[in-house]
């Protein structure tokens, strides 16, 4: 009967209109039921503090009125927004989407939301972005290919966990802990494989906007042929610019860049990454360059279009959904105050049908 009572109150009141245009908030049911926004509070928490009477008086009334309880307001209150930001250089790059599942799977388990931004390789925007999620509030930050303390004049004072995946700085920032695959050990398994084969003639296809990974993978491609003996002339490693953004115009570089390491005379490329290897499956097929007959072609990173290229492309896997689980892993320990280790994940070669022995011909 009181409930009724209170609710007929209500319905008569002056605020039905106010009311029924925003939603209900706990100052609303705190005047409807006569009581105080405090109690009201505890009461909707199921504190042990309020009455079983009023306890269920106040939360029966909550549900009548379809009060949504302010999830920000909570989550000042516990000091957790339940939620961590994830900084990335492209969401349409299929590295990045493996990467990306692998953070959001684990952040699942742990009852937390993923906020997604894209830096474009742009420094100035990875520093923008992290300075807005922690105005939101965010409980940690995972960046990827992360340019902290790698030339820029101003860095953010970061004042919350942070886990960075294949972060590009020159040297590893100790600042942050950090999770990155071996570059220069997939580089080099790359560069052996083709040896293997025959090749004495190898080029390489690089980018200049990933500075360690491409630094990293360029020496592990200096490391094979210096312990098989073969001296790399200049001409056979070309370095793509470092304005070009990653995905979209990867594949084009890599098809522009290809008559350089044809007219060097190579019978065999390791380019930096699958998309630049695509596009010089693409320059190939225009130029009619068969692959591997007369050009074998290795990538690095194992995303799923390199299934499905002509020829499948033999690629080095980089492990791009563990990169994101490993890294959410990390962030967990750094939110419950466990001790964490940096970690360093092995590729290793997955071998297809764009690499064969050499043409005798050439």
């Amino acid at each position: 009967m009181l409930l009724k009572l209170l609710l007929n109150n209500h319905k008569n009141s002056k605020k039905d209109k106010y009311l029924s245009e925003r939603a209900v908030s706990i100052e609303d049911i705190a005047k409807i039921a006569g009581v105080s926004h405090s109690t009201v509070s505890r009461a909707l928490r199921n504190s042990p503090l309020i009455s079983e009477v009023t306890r269920l008086r106040i939360q029966e009334l909550a549900r009548e009125l379809n009060y949504i309880p302010n999830a920000i307001a909570q989550s000042l209150q516990m000091q957790r927004s339940n939620s961590i930001g994830l900084v990335v250089t492209s969401v349409a790059d299929p590295f990045f989407g493996e990467v990306v599942r692998g953070v959001e799977e684990e952040a699942q388990k742990a009852n937390l939301s993923v906020l997604l931004t894209a830096s474009h390789n742009d420094p100035e925007r990875e520093l923008t972005a992290i300075e807005t999620f922690q105005h939101r509030r965010v409980d940690g930050i995972i960046v990827a290919d992360s340019r902290l303390d790698n030339g820029s004049k101003e860095q953010p004072s970061v004042r919350i966990p942070t886990v960075l995946i294949n972060s590009q700085s020159e040297e590893q920032n100790k600042a942050y802990n950090f999770v990155t695959t071996e570059d220069s050990l997939g580089a080099q398994l790359a560069v052996e494989h083709l040896i293997d084969l025959g090749h004495t003639r190898i080029g390489y296809l690089g980018v200049g906007y990933r500075p360690r990974s491409n630094t990293l993978r360029l020496q592990g491609y200096r490391n094979a042929l210096k312990e098989a003996g073969i001296t790399p002339a200049d001409n056979w490693m070309v370095m793509a610019a470092a304005g070009h953004q990653r995905h979209e115009a990867d594949a084009s570089v890599g098809q522009s860049l290809l008559p350089q390491l044809l007219t060097a005379g190579v019978t065999a490329i390791f380019c930096c990454n699958d998309m630049l290897a695509v596009g010089a499956l693409v320059a190939c097929r225009e130029l009619g360059v068969r692959v591997p007959d007369d050009l074998s072609v290795v990538g690095f990173d194992d995303i799923d279009l390199g299934k499905y290229v002509t020829p499948p492309l033999t690629t080095i896997h980089q492990p791009m959904f563990e990169l994101g689980q490993n890294a959410m892993h990390m962030l967990l320990d750094l939110l419950d105050h466990r001790e964490v280790q940096n970690k360093l994940l092995k590729p290793y070669l997955v071998i297809r049908e764009s690499s064969a022995v050499p043409n005798p011909v050439n």
